[in-house]
């Protein structure tokens, strides 16, 4: 019974993304917890400051290469293969596992070496004992990508034969493994045993995933075919997607280069605020754009225009519906959610306040940012990955350039024309006053305006390369969708300081106002999710 409902198909976009939403529910609440359970054992200090730059260079292979590039790139290139002939669909996953693992044993062994080199690059503002730290952290953590490496091809298969339970239940294994580490081998090995609990974590993620995988009917065949046209055209793809990829790991290396440079602790601090925002983009964006690739890939290789689009429009106003209320809750509530989660231990009340203020700032994008998932995996789907990454270059340079003149701008006694009225501003607003340095904040703040720049572009190139993505129905939808907000907001403001009862009631009112304005969504989310 366990092995039927482990390996069982979900049968419609919404369910799945529903299936993956619990599971990224439950995987962003482990990581609340992981990140509550640092705060309390360091706080903002310097052995979290090399922990998470530490994190820099291996997330950086696994956002670009296997998160960005051969986890999306495969599944379209897979389904091609395994529509001609079942046989050649699993010899191009063989292939392509055999391949990309002997690349990255061979990438990771060489950026091991070079480790104190790129460390002294990233991390400028670090001293040689903290620099010395995060060079060891970084060099036991190399071994994460070769795990997430083997995932991702297993991911994709499951991915496209709608097997999501395995592949939910990864990343809730992966951050178990981090909190293992936390409670169990820092005891022992002090911030090392961090890094222990992150490789066990990715070792964890790829095991669970094989059983489903040989459901689904993949066989394991030691074959090296580096000339296999299959693979070749994945690379091809990869090129433009690699660059694509690397410039949000680029903006977040550049980001922490920026912030070793500022006050101790300030990479904590950007990290958990950066953490916490990702809460709704990981349940929401991630889970409906995964959910909804395969059948736009199916679609798009089928010539079901009509198909295509109905998928696009309906999973884009689904992400309106859920993201927008649950943006402007975590800017109403944004000391509160921080206080609740990170204040303990050693984290003090001040980096309780930047950090909230930059959670307040992340809020602005986060719609933004759970959108484009969704239209990136789109253009991918049309097997287009060279748009989103001329696109995504634009992105990038904007969001260091941003960050560079906002932490200028924040920079303590800055003296402009007429007084420093930014800085002033932000710190009212913010209710940053008592703070003498908040320069930190400008990096979310520039995040987030650069992040609907991006989106705003994506939108637009889509819409010019399809001719039409039902504009007219989302537009509708967000019509409902933000007078609904609006109450909401009413809502929070009468019933606080009551948090959770403006919580809760401003969700209700959400939730009723939009029933009563017969949002489509609302309804499409409770057919749907019960519909198996």
């Amino acid at each position: 019974m366990f092995n039927r409902l482990f390996n069982s198909q979900t049968k419609t976009i919404t369910f799945a993304a529903f299936l993956l939403a619990v599971s990224a529910l439950v995987s962003r609440f482990l990581g609340l917890l992981r990140d509550r359970l640092l705060a309390g054992h360091f706080g903002a200090g310097q052995e979290l400051d090399a922990y998470f730059l530490a994190f820099r260079i291996p997330d950086f292979i696994y956002g670009i290469l296997i998160m960005g590039g051969v986890s999306v790139i495969f599944l379209p290139v897979f389904a091609e293969y395994f529509k001609k002939s079942e046989k050649e669909g699993w010899y191009l996953a063989n292939v392509v596992l055999n391949c990309f693992l002997v690349l990255l044993i061979i990438l990771c062994g060489i950026l091991a070496i070079l480790t104190p080199w790129l460390i002294k690059l990233i991390g400028p503002g670090f001293d040689p004992s903290q620099r010395d730290l995060a060079i060891s952290l970084t060099r036991i953590m190399f071994l994460s990508p070769i795990f997430f490496g083997l995932s991702s091809i297993f991911s994709g298969i499951l991915h496209y034969f709608n097997r999501f339970l395995a592949y939910s239940i990864a990343p809730i294994l992966y951050n178990l493994g981090i909190i293992f580490g936390i409670i169990f081998f820092v005891p022992i090995f002090g911030v090392m045993g961090l890094v222990y609990g992150v490789v066990l974590g990715a070792f964890s993620h790829w095991v669970i995933q094989i059983p489903a995988a040989k459901a689904s009917g993949f066989r394991y065949i030691p074959v090296f075919n580096f000339k296999y046209p299959g693979l070749l055209k994945i690379f091809k793809f990869m090129t433009w997607r690699v660059i694509g990829a690397s410039v949000y790991h680029i903006n977040l290396i550049v980001i922490t280069a920026i912030a070793s440079t500022l006050v101790i602790g300030s990479i904590a601090v950007f990290n958990f605020a950066n953490n916490l925002s990702h809460f709704p983009i990981g349940i929401i964006g991630a889970s409906f754009a995964m959910a909804a690739f395969p059948a736009l890939s199916r679609a798009w290789a089928d010539g079901a225009k009509e198909e295509f689009l109905e998928n696009f429009s309906s999973t884009f106003r689904q992400i309106l519906f859920l993201v927008i209320p649950i943006s402007l809750l975590i800017f109403l509530l944004r000391v509160e959610i921080v206080q609740l989660i990170l204040g303990t231990g050693r984290f003090g009340w001040p980096e309780v306040q930047l950090t909230s203020a930059s959670l307040g700032l992340f809020s602005l994008g986060i719609f933004a940012l759970t959108l484009t998932p969704l239209l990136l995996r789109s253009f991918f789907s049309l097997q287009d990955v060279k748009t989103p990454t001329i696109i995504g270059l634009i992105y990038m340079v904007l969001t260091i350039v941003t960050s560079l003149l906002f932490v200028w701008l924040l920079a303590p006694h800055q003296v402009l024309v007429g007084g420093n009225f930014f800085q002033e501003f932000v710190a009212k607003v913010l209710n940053l006053s008592n703070l003498e340095n908040i320069q930190v904040i400008g990096l979310p703040l520039a995040i987030s305006l650069s992040a609907i720049v991006y989106f705003s572009l994506l939108l637009f190139f889509l819409q010019k390369k399809m001719g039409d993505i039902r504009l007219g129905e989302i537009e509708h939808s967000l019509r409902k969708i933000i007078f609904a907000s609006v109450l909401m907001v009413l809502a929070v403001y009468l019933l606080y300081p009551q948090v959770i009862f403006a919580a809760l009631g401003g969700i209700s009112i959400y939730l009723l106002a939009t029933f009563f304005l017969k949002s489509p969504e609302i309804q499409t989310l409770k057919s749907r999710i019960f519909k198996k």
